[in-house]
């Protein structure tokens, strides 16, 4: 069993940021890849970003390239999505997965789920 607790979303302006955190407990977690998924109203999940657990391998959706950047610090656990240049298009809430295969972490077929953080970006 794996739990991911999810923490940093709110409401910002265009153009303003944002930094989401999701926190990792369970078995052997350190060998789990962790990504970022976000699902607006009336709108199927999409993925957003995909960092291995060991380095080395991270992956963004096109839509979110030069805006967003994922990163981690094993030593808390914690797998972090920096939003910057925010659009109201990006409003959606989002979800942190992990799952020991990678890939799964890049097309919406991880094992593990959070609990989601609203994003809303006005204009």
């Amino acid at each position: 069993q794996v739990q991911l607790v999810e923490s940093g979303g709110g409401l910002v302006q265009a153009g303003g940021s944002l930094r989401l955190s999701c926190v990792a407990s369970g078995r052997t977690i350190d060998t789990y890849h962790m990504g970022w998924f976000r699902q607006a109203p009336g709108r199927e999940r999409e993925f957003v970003a995909a960092i291995s657990w060991s380095g080395g391998s991270i992956y963004l959706a096109d839509s979110v390239k030069g805006r967003f950047t994922i990163s981690r610090d094993n030593a808390k656990n914690t797998v972090y999505l920096h939003m910057n240049n925010l659009k109201p298009e990006d409003t959606a809430v989002y979800y942190c997965a992990a799952d020991p295969d990678f890939m799964a972490v890049t097309n919406r077929t991880p094992h593990y789920w959070g609990q989601g953080a609203q994003v809303t970006v006005s204009s």
